[in-house]
């Protein structure tokens, strides 16, 4: 058996759940490298939320998300 990422939201704390070496649900990954002029320079910040909690968050954005289908 491999060894296998345990992800757990980071919004609601709900645990990712792994079969096989695939996620059994869609999540969203967040990733950011802060620099010069932001308060956080030098810091990284990595966060998952899972598919619900995406949802809640950008239902509250200003602009939309942008869409595109992709295949």
């Amino acid at each position: 058996m491999s060894e296998q990422k345990k992800l757990r939201c980071n919004g609601c704390g709900k645990t990712i759940e792994m079969e096989n070496g695939i996620y059994r649900e869609g999540f969203f990954e967040g990733r950011q490298e802060w620099g010069y002029f932001s308060g956080k320079d030098g810091e990284r910040h990595v966060f998952c939320l899972c598919e619900k909690c995406y949802d809640k968050m950008t239902r509250n954005f200003v602009l939309p998300v942008e869409v595109e289908e992709y295949l």
